[in-house]
């Protein structure tokens, strides 16, 4: 009984807060001009345990923070490509191998992208529109040995919290369009696939560029 509770866990959300959504005036007339949309590594930072700090070295712990934001990166793409028929988006979303082979030609590193500007950005990449999703996860590995094994190959136990953001800037002025907020406690699952699944869900309800 108990592995089949911890089994349900894991692909749902618990405790959930409903969002927040915030879109700018000139919202409406900057999402009839787009017709490509890039998708940014996300932005990731980790709450750990103390026990789980002392575990990890301080390069082991930055390697999954970065590993963690590309592999969000790719499970959002994958999550438009699959539900495309669906929702009959109105945009396109760049291949992030492009986007990620345009930024390291231009000099980019995955820690520049907190503090360049986004109009800058879709230039570079040749796109309308930029999103990233910015993720804050408390307490996102499970007790014990297989921990630094586990995450440092994409996969960590129960979440306590995980807080998103999704934010989209438009190309040509830089300035930010549409921004979605959703906080979730409990469990969220055992790998990047079904956080970003479980996350997505809820944003693609009031998604700008989905059209039923």
């Amino acid at each position: 009984m108990k592995k089949m509770l911890d089994a349900a866990l894991a692909l749902v959300l618990l405790a959930s807060c409903g969002p927040q959504i915030y879109k700018s005036t000139d919202f409406s007339s900057a999402l009839t001009r787009h017709k490509t949309v890039a998708i940014l590594p996300a932005e990731v930072t980790m709450q750990l345990r103390p026990n789980q700090t002392k575990s990890m070295t301080a390069e082991q712990l930055e390697d999954m923070r970065i590993k963690t934001a590309y592999d969000v990166q790719e499970k959002m793409q994958g999550w438009f490509l699959r539900r495309g028929e669906k929702f009959h988006y109105t945009v396109t979303f760049q291949d992030v191998i492009k986007t990620n082979g345009l930024l390291k030609d231009a000099g980019i590193s995955y820690a520049d992208l907190k503090t360049t500007d986004r109009a800058r950005l879709a230039k570079i990449l040749g796109v309308d529109a930029v999103m990233q999703d910015r993720l804050n996860m408390e307490k996102p590995m499970s007790e014990g040995a297989a921990v630094a094994v586990g995450l440092l190959v994409g996969a960590w136990g129960n979440t306590n919290k995980v807080a998103t953001t999704i934010n989209i800037h438009d190309g040509g002025s830089g300035n930010l369009l549409w921004k979605y907020d959703y906080e979730a406690s409990g469990s969220v699952g055992s790998s990047t696939t079904k956080l970003v699944d479980a996350l997505m869900r809820n944003a693609t309800k009031k998604f700008p560029y989905a059209v039923d």
